[in-house]
């Protein structure tokens, strides 16, 4: 028979062989993928567990069928009539190299499965292995890139590997981030830094929001207003950032502002006013106890106490100030486990600040707002019934306030003065 066909044309029979191989190939290759890949969904499906639904997704089953092709030329070829020895060697070679590549690729698909199952898991939050995972596939593909042009030069892999000594300056240079990434990686994770989900602030990229992600080289934040930033995982580690996930622990969100009021506003308190205020609920208390201790300093005084000057008295911001203290100790909203605290600043160009210091029982960004509005509101209301001013800047209307009994007065000493 292939003495007939090599009358015909000398090349033929190996033409004949080499397409009777490379369609026994698609075939198997076929069949394999029918049996197997169609198979492993089938129990996918059926399976109330996940880890294969990842296997699938991945495509790891797809990539190991596509290894049977390889495997069929690599050891059919021979048996191909009247080829050269060194076509047959050359086609072994590469049908090695492809196998390897296969091989590679569906290890690399079943790291990546591993990782997203891991990624579903509770303590994924906590201990990412994202990072590691990529690594680990870095080194995979860099063992098959090896073993591939050793199989396809049909040398010996530890010969190319010796020859690597030589490039590891410049294996260095080249995979500079990578390694930097890699130490980053291990001491995000190690020192528990970052955690899929952490609310975070990096203002040197702009970023404020939730980690979506954390990978070897990146960590994804998605801000507030639903852009994303990418950072190198190494800035993590060399610049500085702020995790708010002790806020979230905590279940407490701090308020820190302050009321500024117009120092000349403050003076000390006529009896009247004392008096007036003991009808405040949040105050009673404190201008008793005050009135006592002020009696006893007053009384063991060395001098005459007739005169004013020579005590102690009650002041209008003092008593705002136990006002707005006792007002946080009853307010529902604020956290009496943590730090309360109502305290006055050095005075400046911008008044006397009287700053609060206090925690929300809250989180939640809207909640929290609302209750940092509802407490300024009331304390801005009720400052005026202490006879203080808040400061304020002089707007427009206050330069016109202050203009127009002028323009005033100078029309009125116009008409006194009648026509010239």
């Amino acid at each position: 028979m292939l003495e007939r066909l090599s009358t015909i044309h000398p090349l033929l029979p190996p033409v004949l062989g080499v397409i009777t191989l490379l369609l026994a190939a698609v075939v198997v290759h076929l069949l394999v993928k029918g049996i197997l890949v169609r198979g492993a969904q089938a129990v996918a499906k059926k399976s109330s567990t996940t880890w294969d639904d990842a296997l699938i997704e991945h495509r790891v089953f797809a990539r190991l069928a596509q290894v049977v092709p390889g495997i069929i030329v690599y050891s059919g070829i021979p048996f191909v009539p009247e080829l050269p020895d060194s076509v047959v060697q050359l086609t072994r070679n590469v049908a090695a190299g492809y196998m390897v590549l296969m091989l590679t690729m569906a290890l690399s698909a079943a790291l990546s499965a591993g990782s997203a199952i891991y990624s579903s898991l509770p303590i994924a939050k906590e201990r990412p292995l994202k990072g590691f995972v990529q690594l680990v596939q870095i080194a995979v593909w860099a063992f098959g890139a090896v073993m591939i042009i050793a199989a396809v030069l049909d040398r010996s892999p530890l010969l190319l590997l010796s020859g690597l000594g030589a490039m590891t300056a410049i294996l260095l240079l080249v995979f500079k981030d990578t390694i930097l990434s890699l130490v980053a990686s291990v001491q995000l994770t190690a020192q528990d830094m970052v955690r899929v989900g952490d609310w975070i602030e990096v203002p040197q990229f702009g970023a404020d929001g939730d980690v979506v992600d954390v990978q070897l080289h990146t960590v994804k934040v998605q801000n507030w207003d639903k852009t994303i930033t990418t950072i190198p995982t190494h800035r993590l580690i060399s610049d500085s950032f702020k995790n708010w996930r002790g806020m979230s622990q905590a279940g407490a969100r701090r308020i820190k502002r302050a009321i500024y009021l117009d120092v000349s506003s403050i003076r000390f308190q006529s009896p009247d006013e004392v008096e007036h205020f003991k009808r405040f609920a949040l105050l009673k208390d404190y201008i008793a106890h005050k009135e006592q201790e002020l009696r006893d300093y007053n009384a063991a005084l060395p001098v005459e106490v007739d005169d004013a000057v020579n005590t102690r008295r009650l002041t209008n911001v003092g008593s705002f100030r136990a006002y707005t203290l006792n007002y946080l100790k009853n307010h529902p909203s604020i956290h009496k486990g943590m730090t309360l605290l109502v305290r006055q600043l050095a005075p400046g160009p911008e008044g006397l600040p009287l700053e609060i210091y206090c925690f929300t029982n809250t989180t939640a960004w809207g909640e929290y707002e609302d209750i940092q509005a509802d407490i300024f509101d009331h304390l801005l209301a009720i400052v005026p019934d202490f006879g203080l001013r808040l400061f304020q800047k002089p707007a427009g209307s206050d330069l016109a306030n202050l203009v127009e009994p002028v323009h005033e007065q100078v029309a009125a000493a116009r008409q006194a003065d009648g026509p010239a």
